[in-house]
């Protein structure tokens, strides 16, 4: 039996008194690729800046590598951040500096490389996402889908073992998507990197991903391979996959009193 890299055991999470995730328990193995999924609201988010040590669990326990997060020293996390790539929503680059600074930047944060070195790791990770050329460019000057290459060549700048994508695929076009898509599956592979993407894509998600853990409420409804969800009978799931307006996610806000009364009661 090998150790998780990933395991939540029964956490639970609240900003104040609005409870967000109800303790939820799963495990992803090393190496594997973990899509979460669920509507707006139902906690993805929360579980990805837990990993990452944004936030601390209200209860309950988050190991890394058999390592309780709770239990990190200052140089610990220091050296978890350090394995650790992420690709924000929108990509998130610096806007004041240009494609080479921006990829640069991990390097000279948490590393002592010299300048050459530095200068070749940016042109491979540039070369592998196929924009080889843009170095001395602004984000101002690159489309979205280049933004979001260059993004995702930081992220890969130090060869993290572990790799958060937020909302990868947002704001793209049908062709930029696809090629972010097809990055993504490629550079996890060949760095054989533990990877975990929150997304509402289902169509690529699917295609790309090991695990899929679906939350609703703060709690996991399923757990399993993209087969196993593409055939469970759960509604929720059903109407997520569809994108249907009609099932467990309703279309209209509960209010409390009805449009007729609401309406004669103005009169």
């Amino acid at each position: 039996m090998t150790t998780p890299f990933i395991e939540f055991q029964n956490v639970a999470f609240a900003y104040g008194d609005r409870p967000i995730l109800h303790n939820v328990s799963f495990t992803i193995e090393q190496g594997r690729f973990t899509a979460i999924m669920g509507g707006s609201g139902s906690g993805k988010t929360t579980m990805m800046r837990l990993i990452t040590g944004q936030l601390r669990p209200t209860s309950g326990t988050i190991l890394v590598k058999g390592r309780d997060l709770a239990t990190f020293s200052a140089q610990d996390w220091n050296e978890h951040r350090r394995a650790m790539g992420v690709l924000f929503q929108q990509g998130a680059l610096f806007t004041d500096l240009n494609v080479y600074e921006n990829i640069a930047f991990p390097m000279r944060e948490l590393t002592q490389l010299p300048e050459n070195v530095m200068r070749d790791l940016v042109l491979l990770k540039l070369n592998a996402v196929g924009l080889r050329g843009v170095e001395q460019l602004m984000p101002a000057e690159l489309s979205g889908g280049m933004a979001r290459r260059v993004a995702l060549a930081r992220t890969i700048a130090l060869d993290p073992e572990l790799m958060l994508f937020d909302e990868p695929f947002t704001g793209l076009d049908p062709i930029s998507l696809g090629v972010i898509a097809h990055l993504i599956h490629r550079v996890t592979k060949a760095l054989r990197s533990t990877s975990i993407m929150v997304t509402h894509d289902v169509g690529h998600s699917l295609q790309l991903v090991d695990q899929i853990i679906f939350l609703a409420h703060g709690e996991i409804l399923f757990s399993g391979s993209p087969q196993e969800m593409e055939n469970s009978d759960s509604e929720w799931i059903k109407q997520f996959v569809g994108g249907l307006p009609n099932g467990p996610v309703a279309f209209r806000y509960p209010a409390l009193k009805s449009l007729q009364e609401d309406l004669l009661g103005a009169k």
